[in-house]
């Protein structure tokens, strides 16, 4: 008989108490982002994106191109996560959550990993560290937002852009 899965205990802190360089956390070490349309519960490996304030909010954005399946869901459910996972002991499950659609298969499954909620929210559970979101903004990059002649066709050949999503910081969690 398989042994079931013992989900991880997380502890809160506070945007004030986040010490990771968010250069490394999803630059290099790359990030899932998480969400659901229904009962489904998508994930998506990022590496662009970035934390700050705005409109006396602690945000992260993040882009998600208009073909993800995780775009349709974080647009029916207004909310995402990020979750960190060791890049070294988890790059096989981040290339195949980058690679594989959630239209197509349960992704998360497919990649061996399990999901979790709080408020709401779906994470990945083996994370380290889990920033849950409320969406606040929803931006379109278009070729004419572009100030560095290239930059469009350099990174969307195919006129695949990203939207760009502000998301209020609801609850940090590590563990």
């Amino acid at each position: 008989m398989a042994k079931e899965y013992e989900y991880h205990v997380f502890q809160p802190i506070t945007t004030a108490q986040y010490q990771e360089s968010f250069y490394k956390a999803i630059g290099k070490n790359w990030a899932l982002i998480t969400s659901k349309q229904g009962d489904r519960v998508n994930s998506m490996t990022a590496s662009w994106g970035g934390i700050g304030v705005i409109w006396n909010k602690d945000v992260v954005f993040v882009f998600v191109r208009e073909s993800r399946f995780t775009r349709e869901c974080i647009d029916a459910s207004g909310a995402f996560s990020l979750s960190f996972l060791d890049h070294d002991t988890y790059a096989r499950e981040y290339k195949f959550l980058g690679s594989v659609s959630g239209r197509d298969e349960d992704k998360i499954a497919g990649a061996r990993l399990h999901s979790a909620s709080a408020l709401g929210i779906p994470y990945i559970d083996e994370a380290a560290t889990v920033i849950l979101c409320h969406t606040m903004f929803k931006q379109e990059l278009t070729p004419e937002g572009f100030t560095i002649p290239g930059l469009d066709k350099e990174f969307y050949p195919d006129g695949d852009h990203h939207c760009l999503y502000v998301g209020e910081v609801v609850k940090i969690m590590c563990r």
